[in-house]
């Protein structure tokens, strides 16, 4: 049975990655420091390592036996990382080195990484392409990009790997059993599904002056189930004999944040005033991506399109666990 290392398998991707590994066959050890993510969220079925990629103990003992490594640990808020960039950079970029230096070490040359759209900052074109210019404008697309400058000296010597470039993810397990659950949580949908699901009197949204058709930022909205899939995917095309490459995977649709406040609202048949606050540092006006390479070269599409759909399972998730994991 094939064996895949989930690193940051206790939070919200990467827990719904490994129910989906464990359910498709493959068997899955998670290896999680829990300072973000929580043991609940983790398939009992999968082996639990409870360490650092920045530990050389913990990854040779999460790595034993693997036949992959689905990368997925870090941090990702682009405000925060305005805040303490030195931070996201040693946690993103310079911790994980020890993850790959070991994986070479051991021989195991098979890596997925969750890389992000931030690093291609502001872009010159939309639908963004996995060749366009990478010049992220926060600190957290910055130490993506950083880490991903590691990997590719890393095939040099070599590893094979699979740089996913997402954009949004929204959505929950269809059943509610797993789903975002973030503290603090910052992301648009979790926090106007929250807002309405406790009767707030106001929904904000940052900013509402961007070169946008109605002022606030659009977004390229993914169900986290599809991006559960397309990992396996990646993680099959290496196994394979598949050449390493950078994918970027998106719906290939933008929507503003005034129109995931509609779609919020339709799900939930609930209502609140939208206030506006201030952009939040680094964010860019439009991120959208082209999957036409994903789906050229692994078979990947997105099979849940809908922004209503999305937001219809990180509902039920909400009513179903109002305080998360705890």
């Amino acid at each position: 049975m094939t064996k895949v290392l989930v690193t940051g398998g206790a939070g919200y991707i990467g827990s719904i990655t490994t129910r989906t590994l464990l359910d498709s066959g493959y068997e899955c050890v998670v290896l999680d420091t829990l300072e973000r993510g929580w043991k609940e969220a983790v398939d009992p079925r999968a082996r639990m390592v409870v360490g650092s990629v920045g530990s050389r103990e913990a990854v040779a003992d999460a790595l034993d036996g693997c036949d992959a490594v689905i990368h997925m640990a870090g941090y990702i808020e682009v405000a925060e990382s305005q805040r303490i960039p030195d931070v996201y950079f040693r946690v993103n970029a310079v911790e994980p080195a020890v993850l790959l230096a070991e994986m070479l070490r051991r021989g195991v040359r098979a890596l997925v990484f969750s890389s992000t759209a931030a690093v291609y900052g502001e872009p010159d074109r939309v639908p963004i392409a996995e060749d366009d210019p990478t010049e992220p404008v926060n600190a957290y697309g910055a130490s993506k990009l950083a880490f991903e400058r590691r990997i590719v000296e890393a095939e040099q010597e070599g590893l094979r790997a699979v740089r996913f470039r997402y954009f949004n993810v929204a959505g929950a397990m269809p059943d509610a059993s797993l789903g975002e659950a973030h503290d603090p949580e910052t992301h648009i949908i979790p926090r106007l599904l929250s807002a309405l699901r406790d009767d707030a009197e106001h929904l904000e949204i940052f900013g509402r002056e961007f070169p946008t058709r109605d002022g606030t930022c659009v977004r390229d909205y993914l169900h986290v189930c599809d991006l559960a899939d397309a990992h396996i995917r990646g993680v099959e095309h290496l196994l394979d004999g598949g050449a390493g490459a950078v994918f970027n995977l998106g719906n290939g649709v933008g929507f503003s944040n005034l129109e995931v406040v509609e779609a919020c609202r339709r799900v939930t048949g609930r209502e609140a005033e939208v206030i506006f606050g201030p952009p939040r540092p680094g964010d860019p006006a439009v991120l959208v991506a082209s999957s036409d390479r994903a789906r050229d070269v692994l078979g990947w599409q997105p099979a849940r399109t809908s922004i209503d759909e999305i937001v219809e399972d990180a509902w039920r998730w909400h009513l179903a666990r109002p305080t998360g994991y705890r």
